[in-house]
């Protein structure tokens, strides 16, 4: 472990780019913080960095280093969780990058549903898109991702896979409001508001549009599932959401109406983590939660 600060100080100069940035952060000189990179080089036995004229970029052996460093973090991190269980203290630590839908209803009763029984451990949930999930699980960001529809796959070991429907969101005043369930082309008739491009949710819709020669002409287009749960309740408009992100209808004067599956086929949110990394206890046990979690909303009460 003699090596530890240096690796985080790599790391954080790999993270910004910059020595000055990495220094000011980590409180000492850009000198000092300069020559400790040196000193780590010389005695690694090969260049970790490429000096550019605007900064740093590590050269493909700092790639394998940081990978190794952030590796060994994360054994660091189980093992002392590892060691609090012998305790009977579990502490832990637990990052999360997650679909933002999941974030109004789902994630925070787990969370807290959590704690209650381990009050020593913490949490960190960031809101990714499904192409930044999957670099935070790569690059040892996040433990766990709970995403709607990810890109890449590649690396992601899949821990429970949920689907979901897309449905439509209106008014309960809405002309298609009265209706169990809907095509794609009707609710296109209609003025619509809609998910940002890079949203699992939008991905299914562009796909399901082009494919009968529409295309989706939103009036609004957000990131957010929590405006377009609330927008439709000021505007004779339908908007687009999977049933996760709206449990509690009763709440607001709209319904959710799904849409017709020979037009839109069903999304998968999937909760996954890096493949091949062994999580730290507080982690594994919590994403075991969230597969139980997960599976009684796939269950019909």
């Amino acid at each position: 472990m003699q090596h530890l600060r240096t690796l985080q100080l790599i790391e954080a100069v790999a993270r910004s780019g910059s020595i000055r940035k990495a220094a000011e952060d980590a409180s000492i000189t850009a000198s000092a913080l300069n020559r400790r990179i040196n000193g780590f080089e010389e005695e690694f036995g090969s260049p970790i960095f490429e000096r550019l004229p605007r900064g740093m970029r590590l050269n493909p052996a700092g790639e394998l280093l940081l990978n190794y460093y952030r590796q060994q973090k994360s054994e660091l991190q189980r093992l002392h969780s590892q060691v609090a269980d012998l305790s009977g203290r579990r502490r832990g630590h637990i990052t999360i990058a997650c679909s933002q839908a999941l974030l109004p209803y789902f994630l925070p009763e787990q969370v807290a549903y959590y704690r209650h029984a381990h009050p020593g451990v913490t949490f960190a949930i960031n809101v990714r898109d499904r192409a930044k999930a999957e670099e935070d699980l790569q690059a040892f960001r996040s433990d766990l991702a709970l995403v709607f529809e990810p890109l890449q796959m590649a690396d992601f070991d899949c821990i429970f896979d949920l689907p979901q429907t897309v449905h439509a969101v209106m008014s309960r005043r809405h002309p298609l409001a009265q209706q169990p369930l809907l095509r794609l082309r009707h609710c296109l008739d209609h003025t619509h508001i809609a998910p940002a491009a890079d949203l699992g949710v939008r991905n299914l819709l562009d796909i399901a549009a082009r494919r009968i020669g529409r295309q989706l002409q939103p009036v609004l287009e957000t990131e957010s599932f929590e405006l377009i749960r609330h927008y439709v309740e000021y505007e004779n408009v339908l908007g687009f959401q999977i049933p996760i992100s709206m449990p509690r209808l009763r709440e607001l004067d709209v319904v959710m109406r799904p849409l017709d599956t020979r037009d839109v086929p069903v999304g998968h949110l999937l909760l996954g983590q890096l493949r091949g990394r062994t999580l730290p206890v507080a982690a594994a046990r919590f994403a075991q939660q969230l597969s139980s979690g997960l599976e009684s909303l796939a269950t019909p009460s």
